[in-house]
Parts: structure tokens; C-alpha cells; sequence
């Protein structure tokens, strides 16, 4: 491969990385965006600086840490094919459902027939929905049940799942879960005792009123389909994706082995996990992924093979760069196990990075917002040092953008309200956008 063809996206990557990052004005989110919460999830209009400016329509775009999919919608409605990759069951449902195609009146209707049945269920067959309810989960899900939620929202949830699992349509299904989940993960009220849970921070308030889970239901069906209620949703469509949308898809598989052919990607636009564990998805989204068909026990052990869990595993990774090694160093005489989960997380970045570097076709770009991290009061610089790890691996660096976080658009975990800022909110202020194209 030539330098020239090398550097194909070089220079337009440099020029944006170069530009105004922060996006702090109108957000101009596309309605779907806003059909689930979701923590620290890309500003659209993020990713859409750079799929515009470093790829092609019909091109494919991969975000490999895809979460709740901001990416991959922004590159389908830019007529890209969108691949996303994640392990944790609840952001691939909300990515899926947001690239289908949708029927607006046929999910109206049937979320409308949902209703319909829950309600028959709690008031005609109340006692076989309580047995239902005693039997369907196993002993610690059945605790955490309990523990969260209070018997009356159980029984709605429970009536609102039943007809909703039995809907043949995989599409039609997975968008009125997306709408049942999102009773649950709320950023005010919601059906559950816990507050905060869409910054992943829970903590039960015994004294909460939780909102009933069929009016819940109702207002954000008819949110999503953008209307005020089923029956009565005016005229306004649901926004359409491009027709990329049969190429786009969302897979069940880690960033480093995404299973993709080699050079089949045209551009790498994602956003890894912090450093140090600060954002704990598995944490929240199991309030929800319990009325999905998850136990407890399964998703604990799920949870240990997320990308920055804060137990080191034992798994052997490539040699690190000397920054890195050094920057592992000067952790470890603060606090030697911090300093092993650290070492845990770049050597998994090293194997995400192999392997968009491997998926990438030559000439391309990868891009990687980074946010930072400080441990035992130490910066540990993870942008320069993945930055490091990335040419290590194979990629030409070629320049770091910098970004002031809008903490109330990026929905950052904090406890809003407090006199003075938690350890998290001093910490979790900028971010670095890593700009790499493949020799």
C-alpha cells in the first residue's frame, strides 16, 4: 500500500478532528434517539461529523461498542449500512429496534391490544397472574423483585409482558419492549422503587410513589409513535431510516471478535467504556432485562465480561506500549489493584483496536471518543495512551480532537442536587476524540 492511498482519509480526518467538537448547540436529535435512556450516549450529532466527512453513501459503518445505537442511526439516515456490536442484551434490543423498519399503525394497534389484555388480566384473572408471577422467576430474581418493586407494578409489568412476548413479529416485538423497558429505566419517576436508574446509579427510596407501568406504557408508546395516546396519535408519522436499513444490524459479539470479514468496513466511529469502571450499565438495565426473559444469576455472570468490569480477569493480552507502562506504574504504588484493572483495560483495548484495525479496509478511518479517568487522584491519560496502544497495534495516528462534555445532554452518572460535585462529576468533564486511519 502507498502513502498516498494510506493517508486517503488523512487529511479530512485531520480537518475535522480539528473543528468544533462540542455540539452545545440545538441538539437536532432525530425522534428515535429518544426512545429509551441510555448513559453517556454520543451526542448525534457527534458521530454524524464524521460519518459525513470520512465515509460514502452505501459505505458500512461499524461501531463495535455500539450501546444504544446513536451511531448507527446517524449512519443509516446518511444512507451508510450501520454494524453494531455489543454484549449487553438491553442495548442491542434498543440499537435493533431503532434501525427496523416500522409499521406506525400496525405497532399503535398492537400496543393498543397490549393494553387492552393487561388490563383484562388485572382485573378478570388477577389470581392466575399472581401465580404466574410466583412461578416464572427463579429465588434471587424473585428477591430482587421485591426488593425493587412494589406488588401492584409486578402484576402490570407482568400483564403487559405476556401479550407482548407472544407478538409474531420480531420488529413489531422489540419496539414494544424497547417501550416496556423504558417505564422502567426513566429519568424522573418511573415504575420501580430505585431512582436514578437511567444514570445507572440506583438506590431504592422507600418512600417513592411508583407510577402505574400501563399509564407508563401508554404515555411513551404514544411518545415513541408520536402521539399522545393509542387510538388517537394525529397524523405525524414515525421518522423513517434510510433504505441502509436491510443492510444495518446489531450483533451479539464482543468489540475484539466482532466475527465481520476482513476489510469489509469502511469507517470506526465508537465510544469505549471508562477506564475506570464509573459507568455501570449491567447495574440499571437489569431492572428491565428481568421482564425480558433474563434471571439474576445469568446476567451477574454476563456482567464479568464487559469491557472495563472492575475484576481483572486472567486472560494474557499483547505487550503494552512503554506510556502505558509507565502510566501502570505510577498507579500501582497508589493502589496495586487498580492498577491490575487498569492494565486489564488497555490490554482489552489493544485486542478492540486489532480488530478494527482488521475489519477496516486500507485507507480508512477509526475514530474513538475517550472519555477521562482519574484513579487514586491520578490522571491516568487514557487518551494518549490508547493513542499509544492504537500504533502499537498497527494504526497511524493521526491527530486528538478535545471536547467539553454537556453533561446534561450526555447524561452523565451524578447526584444532581448535591452542594458540591461527587468524585464522578470532577472527573467525567471532557473528553478526547482519537482520529486513526489503517496503512
Amino acid at each position: 500500500m502507498t502513502e498516498t492511498a494510506a493517508a486517503s482519509r488523512a487529511p479530512d480526518l485531520r480537518r475535522l478532528l480539528a473543528g468544533d467538537l462540542a455540539f452545545h448547540g440545538p441538539p437536532g436529535k432525530h425522534a428515535r434517539h429518544l426512545w429509551h435512556p441510555f448513559p453517556a450516549k454520543f451526542p448525534p450529532r457527534l458521530p454524524r461529523h464524521f460519518i459525513e466527512g470520512l465515509s460514502d453513501p452505501g459505505d458500512t459503518v461499524l461501531d463495535p461498542m455500539s450501546g444504544s445505537g446513536t451511531a448507527l442511526v446517524e449512519a443509516q439516515r446518511l444512507g451508510r449500512a450501520a454494524i453494531g456490536c455489543d454484549i449487553d442484551p438491553l442495548a442491542r434490543l434498543v440499537a435493533s429496534a431503532k434501525l427496523d423498519s416500522v409499521d406506525r399503525a400496525m405497532l399503535a394497534a398492537l400496543g393498543g391490544e397490549a393494553l387492552r389484555e393487561a388490563s383484562s388480566l388485572l382485573h378478570d384473572r388477577r389470581a392466575a397472574l399472581e401465580a404466574e408471577l410466583e412461578r416464572r422467576f427463579a429465588p434471587k430474581t424473585r428477591a430482587f423483585l421485591d426488593y425493587w418493586f412494589r406488588r401492584e407494578q409486578q402484576l402490570e409489568l407482568l400483564a403487559l409482558r405476556k401479550p407482548i412476548e407472544r407478538i409474531g413479529d420480531e420488529s413489531a416485538r422489540r419496539f414494544l419492549e424497547v417501550v416496556l423497558s423504558s417505564t422502567i429505566i426513566a429519568k424522573s419517576g418511573g415504575v420501580s422503587l430505585a431512582r436514578d436508574l437511567a444514570h445507572t446509579r440506583p438506590h431504592r427510596v422507600a418512600g417513592k410513589v411508583p407510577e402505574s407501568a400501563l399509564r407508563a406504557f401508554e404515555q411513551h408508546l404514544g411518545r415513541n409513535l408520536g402521539g399522545p395516546v393509542p387510538g388517537r396519535l394525529g397524523e405525524t408519522p414515525v421518522p423513517k431510516l434510510s433504505d441502509a436499513a436491510g443492510a444495518s444490524r446489531v450483533l451479539d459479539a464482543s468489540a475484539d471478535r466482532t466475527g465481520l470479514r476482513s476489510e469489509s468496513v469502511d469507517l470506526v466511529v465508537t465510544s469505549p467504556p471508562y477506564a475506570n469502571g464509573a459507568i455501570d450499565y449491567m447495574r440499571a438495565h437489569k431492572f428491565s432485562l428481568v421482564w425480558l426473559g433474563w434471571q439474576i444469576p445469568d446476567l451477574t455472570r454476563l456482567r464479568q465480561r464487559y469491557l472495563g468490569h472492575d475484576t481483572p480477569g486472567n486472560r494474557r493480552f499483547a505487550p503494552l506500549p512503554d506510556a502505558a507502562e509507565a502510566t501502570l506504574a505510577a498507579l500501582a504504588r497508589r493502589d496495586g489493584r487498580k492498577a491490575a484493572v487498569l492494565r486489564h483495560y488497555f490490554g482489552e483495548m489493544r485486542a478492540v483496536l486489532g480488530e478494527m484495525l482488521r475489519v477496516l479496509r486500507p485507507g480508512k478511518a477509526a475514530v474513538v471518543v475517550v472519555g477521562s479517568s482519574v484513579l487514586r487522584g491520578l490522571d491516568v491519560r487514557t487518551h494518549e495512551n490508547l493513542a499509544a496502544i492504537g500504533e502499537a497495534e498497527g494504526f497511524r495516528f493521526v491527530g486528538m480532537g478535545v471536547r467539553e462534555l454537556d453533561r446534561d445532554r450526555r447524561m452523565m452518572p451524578a447526584r444532581w442536587g448535591r452542594s458540591s460535585p461527587t468524585g464522578i462529576e470532577r472527573r467525567m468533564h471532557r473528553e478526547h476524540v482519537i482520529g486513526f486511519v489503517k496503512p
